[in-house]
């Protein structure tokens, strides 16, 4: 059998140029200033912040105003939005463009969450494609010189696809790149990613990158996407929770000599301790609350430890940890020279859930054009819960 290999290569969004190839993908409580600083200590390319709101951006929540805020390291500022409105998605682009807050912004338009497509936003969106057409239209306009990236899926479901479309209408608009999560709305993170679609994609998009995303877990797979579908680089999500360490080997696997930093990794059961304990650092700082920023890394406790001898009496007592010190003391209880256990530390991370009817405004599939659902999206732009 013959291996598909990816040659190393750069990727130019806009005027940006990365070393490697490699994005990572916006994900709600998880894409904060201190993670996307932990993946960039271990490799190279572009860090999205989480999901951020247009319209409690525009009324400056102060929620918000946290997440969009980038550490002094973070020389390449990336801010993902989502909007439904075009002229609350402009106003929101022009406060990060005239504050000098962002070198990038990526909209969001794959989101398949009920309370995000429930109002016509996120995966839904791109069904409307006289709104798709204005919102993405009025973001490249007001950006001016940053460059603007769309994030979508392949459609609703099967039936009522989006991609082609709202890929020929982002390219005539200007943006610089567009990603494809080569799933549906209604499969959720479900079933196997088509990865077909992205070599369609690729094929009917000729003048700016085309980026993979779906069902990454390593960096063999990175290249296999790569290989098997032409895309210009990829977009990595659930595949890097409780491995920032990923980002090195993609680093390694797929970008430009050097852009990795260190050598590859032999990930004991001591050095994924040590990230966590990291990890955990960068979270108190972030919220320059110690107590806050060890509850926020308990989430994280199941997938950085997935496949090694740790059992599940001291996983439960770090997820109930309040202090760096006591992190410590239940770090320093594990066998810290235990292999890398192989398989078992593997394969998928995070919750796929299972295919379901994906909830739409009703009547929302009956035309492509906007209609009498824009006092929907007057209702959805209402929400400035923040994020």
């Amino acid at each position: 059998m013959t291996t598909l290999t990816a040659p190393a290569r750069t990727l130019r969004i806009g005027p940006i140029e990365l070393d490697a190839p490699v994005v990572l993908a916006p994900m709600a409580g998880i894409t904060n200033a201190a993670f996307r600083r932990l993946c960039r200590e271990y490799g190279a390319g572009l860090y999205v912040s989480e999901m951020i709101t247009t319209r409690a951006l525009v009324e400056r929540n102060a929620v918000t105003m946290r997440l969009i805020t980038h550490h002094e390291s973070e020389s390449l500022r990336s801010i993902q939005l989502y909007g439904v409105d075009p002229v609350t998605v402009e106003n929101a682009v022009k406060i990060l463009v005239d504050e000098d807050r962002a070198d990038h912004i990526d909209m969001n338009f794959g989101c398949p969450v009920p309370k995000v497509t429930r109002k016509g936003g996120g995966s839904a969106l791109p069904w409307k494609l006289d709104l798709f057409e204005a919102i993405v239209t009025r973001a490249v306009k007001a950006a001016g010189d940053v460059p603007v990236t769309i994030k979508m899926r392949k459609g609703i479901d099967d039936t009522h696809l989006t991609y082609l479309d709202a890929a020929r209408i982002a390219e005539d608009a200007g943006v610089s790149a567009i990603a494809l999560h080569a799933r549906t709305a209604g499969q959720y993170y479900s079933g196997h990613a088509d990865w077909s679609a992205i070599a369609t994609l690729k094929d009917a998009v000729t003048s700016i990158p085309v980026l993979g995303n779906g069902d990454i877990w390593s960096a063999a797979d990175a290249q296999r996407m790569m290989a098997e579908t032409g895309c210009d680089g990829v977009v990595v999500g659930r595949g890097c929770l409780g491995r920032p360490w990923l980002f090195g080997d993609l680093a390694r696997a797929l970008g430009e000599p050097g852009a990795a930093h260190g050598d590859p990794v032999d990930a004991t059961l001591g050095f994924v301790a040590q990230a966590f304990r990291r990890h955990a650092e960068l979270l108190v700082e972030f919220f320059e609350d110690e107590d806050r920023g060890c509850r926020d890394v308990r989430k994280h406790v199941a997938w950085y430890f997935k496949g090694y001898p740790v059992g599940g009496e001291l996983r439960a007592r770090l997820a109930t940890a309040s202090s760096l010190a006591e992190i410590d003391e239940l770090l320093a209880e594990m066998d810290l020279d235990a292999p890398y256990p192989g398989a078992g530390a593997e394969g998928q991370r995070g919750r796929a859930g299972s295919p379901k009817r994906t909830v739409l405004p009703e009547g929302w599939l009956d035309s492509r054009e906007i209609g009498a659902h824009a006092a929907t999206l007057t209702e959805s732009e209402a929400d400035t819960s923040g994020g």
